[in-house]
């Protein structure tokens, strides 16, 4: 039998051959069929500690019974069949096995326990974590004696009691759309298709363009000078990194020749960082006034809209207005319903936490008013707006978010492949495209997540807004907002929502998270 344990001249190509064979592979196989079998309990505590907001730090310590019984137990499969060179399959004794497989079968047994011990952590312990653990493997080492630890810090989703959500009172707002409503509307849609001519009287109104040099002052400081733009006056206009507010209340009136000075607050994403919600002066120098001439609504140009008698275009803008006042409704009883809910939500979030999903909630709203009908300019406008105080908007949408998490999972409410390939038609038929081409295009941007979300946010304030009581009021007019491809301070575009330089390499130093 001693025999059979040593190395054999004649076996010399079959020794070749069992040792092409990788190391890690023999392993894997082995941890293949452990992984088939019913999976023990470990033995482990856990400590639990409050670091922040929302965030938590956890130290595990799994005991060193439960390391050495998993060790022992991938030497037993390996003596049974390992190939080791110079030894038949099965043959090598076990501390050559040890020997030549020691760092696989350590690499293998901590990946299979730390495994283990996350979703044992997850079975036991309500966690409710935001994200995955900042845990790098790559880090960890099994001890060769003693317990193996490990820590990490995680997010959490707040903890709360929700206030009674049902039968509130609720206020909500009607309008009867007057024949000069549709007018506005139909001159915004066929705006896409119209000419700019000029106007020499001057006197510029609503809807219309100034053609200007503009010069941005910060009191007596240059900041910016653009020349030859074009500018919609409309009540509030959004340039790419700040908004005028009293836009049209600064410019209607006005002629070639004069000077109009408006009122631009700079957003977060303004070039020079230190004007972040300052408010500027732009100094615009009327070179022209020009009007939109629209287009007639012939039977030929009606086929952009798939229809064919002016009457049809007529009764889609009023049905485009109608959706717009449902949006304008649902969004108002939804502040409303949040404004209730959330008053006794008083938690604070991490900022990085708010940075991260601030571009998510913003891709959420943007559907949303795509839903509703709006055009591509209205959106962008909008989307400006919300990013004046990116992070104090993302922290309300998102507290928004988990109280209507919170109450799906108490009505056990969910949704399903099905509700979400019904609501890509529905966007899809809005939008006139494909939903095909709508299913890409969320999958390309990473939003079906986003969008399943909404979808079961919608369901739980349905829920909510079916069993209210609700007492019509008069909708004021809303102003207009019009976005223009300019820049007030000249730079480059800073994006609130991205990671800081700092944190990418700490990520990057870090690696992958463990799921």
């Amino acid at each position: 039998m001693a025999d059979e344990t040593k190395e054999n001249p004649g076996e010399g190509a079959a020794a070749v051959e069992q040792a092409a064979v990788p190391v890690t592979e023999q392993v894997t196989e082995a941890a293949t069929e452990q992984a088939d079998k019913p999976a023990e309990k470990l033995n482990q505590t856990v400590e639990i500690k409050d670091i922040g907001p929302c965030k938590k730090h956890l130290k595990v310590t799994v005991s060193r019974t439960d390391i050495d019984g998993r060790i022992d137990e991938k030497y037993k499969e390996l003596v049974g069949d390992a190939q080791v060179p110079g030894f038949r399959p099965g043959k090598a004794p076990r501390k050559i096995v040890v020997r030549h497989f020691e760092k696989e079968v350590s690499e293998q047994v901590k990946s299979q326990v730390l495994l283990a011990s996350l979703e044992q952590l997850a079975e036991e312990h309500d966690i409710a974590p935001l994200s995955p653990p900042n845990i790098n493997p790559n880090s960890l080492v099994i001890p060769a004696k003693g317990d193996f630890v490990y820590e990490f810090d995680v997010e959490v989703r707040p903890q709360f009691d929700l206030p009674n959500y049902k039968g509130l009172k609720l206020k909500k707002p009607v309008y009867q759309f007057s024949a000069e409503d549709l007018g506005r509307e139909e001159e915004r849609i066929l705006g896409r298709f119209g000419q700019l001519v000029p106007k020499p009287e001057g006197n510029a109104q609503k809807g219309e363009y100034l053609i200007c040099d503009m010069t941005t002052r910060q009191q007596e400081r240059v900041i910016g000078q653009s020349k030859e733009i074009s500018l919609q006056i409309d009540d509030t206009l959004a340039f790419k990194d700040g908004v005028a507010e009293k836009f049209a209340e600064q410019t209607v009136g006005a002629s070639a020749g004069e000077t109009r000075t408006v009122d631009i607050t700079m957003s977060d994403a303004v070039a020079d960082q230190s004007l972040r919600g300052q408010t500027v002066q732009a100094v615009l120098e009327i070179k022209d006034v020009k009007k939109m001439r629209l287009p007639e609504l012939t039977h030929e140009f009606l086929h952009n809209f798939g229809m064919h008698t002016p009457e049809q275009f007529k009764e889609w803008v009023r049905l485009l207005l109608d959706r717009r006042l449902e949006y304008q409704q649902r969004q108002s009883a939804r502040e409303q319903v949040l404004q209730h809910i959330a008053a006794s939500a008083d938690w604070d979030l991490p900022e990085d936490m708010l940075m991260r999903q601030a571009r998510k909630t913003m891709a959420r709203k943007v559907m949303e008013m795509q839903e509703a009908g709006l055009s591509e300019n209205e959106i962008a406008a909008r989307q400006r707006m919300m990013q004046r105080d990116v992070l104090r908007s993302t922290a309300l949408a998102l507290k928004e978010h988990f109280v209507l998490q919170k109450i799906a999972e108490v009505e056990k409410i969910e949704v399903d492949d099905d509700d979400i390939e019904a609501e890509v038609e529905r966007i899809a038929d809005q939008n006139n495209q494909s939903a095909r081409r709508v299913r890409a295009q969320l999958e390309k941007e990473d939003l079906l997540e986003t969008l399943a979300a909404q979808l079961i946010e919608r369901k739980a304030l349905d829920l909510i807004l079916e069993s209210a009581e609700y007492e019509e009021v008069s909708l004021g007019k809303e102003g207009g907002v019009a976005a223009v491809e300019q820049q007030a301070v000249p730079g480059e575009i800073k994006d609130p929502t991205a990671v800081p330089p700092e944190a990418q390499e700490e990520a990057s130093a870090e690696g992958p998270a463990t799921p």
